[in-house]
């Protein structure tokens, strides 16, 4: 029996509000910080954000932007 070699999907999450959005992968060679920077055009608060994860679910390998704004303590 012959072994198959699958590769790994990225998606990338964070919180916007009360919303989970999930983004798809735009640069699957770039690491997630600089996928986190290509998404900050469009998600200003991902400026301030840090990456944490993965997770993996389903053969895809999930990562999370936490952002800082809007949080005490």
């Amino acid at each position: 029996m012959a072994l198959e070699i699958k590769g790994m999907t990225r998606s990338f999450t964070f919180k916007k509000g009360n919303e989970m959005l999930v983004l798809a992968d735009p640069m699957p060679d770039e690491t997630p910080e600089a996928v986190m920077n290509y998404y900050s055009n469009m998600y200003p608060e991902l400026t301030t954000a840090t990456v944490h994860g993965p997770v993996i679910e389903n053969d895809t390998a999930v990562y999370e932007f936490k952002t800082t704004i809007g949080t005490k303590g």
